[in-house]
């Protein structure tokens, strides 16, 4: 799989209640396990003072991503994304 750095943004739109809000949000976060047990959702933080997200995902192409990874967030109608492709660079003390 691939690895992607996504930069999230989510506003509810006009006229939604915080019920509304809560329940999304707490399917996001069951969603979000469900991504990171089958390897999808590797990592994800928010920069401090912040309320955007950045992370980062694995799929086997951007059209995967898109449609089967972060297409499946309940939250997804609300978000703003940016996807960066990356790949490994020759001196990450990470890399195999």
């Amino acid at each position: 799989m691939r690895e992607f750095l996504v930069e999230i943004t989510t506003s509810a739109p006009e006229g939604t209640t915080e019920e509304q809000v809560a329940e999304r949000r707490a399917a996001e976060a069951v969603r979000a396990r469900e991504l990171a047990a089958t390897g999808h959702l590797v990592r994800l933080w928010r920069p401090v003072g912040e309320t955007r997200s950045i992370g980062v995902w694995r799929a086997a192409d951007e059209a995967e991503l898109d449609e089967k990874v972060l297409g499946t967030l309940p939250l997804r109608p609300w978000m703003s994304l940016t996807v960066t492709p990356l790949e490994s660079h020759p001196n990450d003390p990470g890399r195999v």
